[in-house]
């Protein structure tokens, strides 16, 4: 079993508050720490774009989960996000449910705001759940470092995959690149454990709110 929070500290009843990065830390390029196997999902009620109501409960399939922090503005999600809708839709296929929560404070990125969440849901189609972090509680709760930021959970709402989706970066990798993601989350839906081996995602930090 995995600590209790992956990469960061521990989740208490209450909660805690992370260091909010000034202006130019949030521009910054991030990645995140590697997977915590084992670590157990925090459950959630986030308002989707759809006028739902979703949990953990209710993106979850019967192998597994894929939660994807992800926003609208940041070129490294922009660069993806085709495949994204690429993936968790072969994904689904093999039993692996996905939801994508944003936790952007859009005060200074009006394109994150929840119009424009709706928009580009519809217009990219997405086969998942997008779904408003508002108070950042989730992003907190995950440990969350950035955009894109992809947590692969097995049957049994373990973590098992914490790395990229493939090579991109804020440019798109060439077609025919390893699709890491898609490959691990196979993997954990057919084994339920994930590839010991695993490289970071990276992307654009979290727009955390000041306090």
């Amino acid at each position: 079993m995995g600590s209790s929070q992956p990469g960061l500290r521990a989740w208490g009843a209450i909660g805690f508050i992370i260091p909010h990065p000034d202006k130019e830390t949030a521009m910054a390029s991030m990645q995140p720490p590697v997977c915590d196997f084992g670590w157990q999902a925090i459950d959630f009620d986030l308002p989707g774009v759809d006028g739902r109501r979703h949990s953990l409960a209710s993106a979850r399939g019967p192998n597994g989960l894929l939660v994807m922090f992800i926003c609208n503005h940041c070129p490294y999600v922009k660069a993806v996000l085709h495949r994204v809708v690429r993936d968790t839709a072969e994904l689904k296929a093999l039993g692996v449910g996905s939801i994508a929560i944003m936790s952007n404070d859009p005060t200074d990125y009006p394109e994150d705001s929840w119009d424009s969440m709706v928009k580009l849901a519809t217009a990219m189609d997405f086969p998942f759940p997008y779904v408003l972090d508002e108070s950042q509680a989730v992003a907190r709760a995950y440990g969350a470092v950035c955009t894109p930021d992809f947590f692969g959970f097995n049957a049994d709402m373990k973590l098992q995959y914490r790395g990229r989706l493939d090579e991109s970066r804020k440019e798109t990798a060439p077609e025919g690149v390893r699709r890491d993601l898609f490959e691990a989350m196979k993997q954990v839906a057919l084994t339920g454990s994930g590839p010991k081996d695993q490289v970071a995602s990276i992307g654009c930090s979290i727009k955390w709110r000041n306090e």
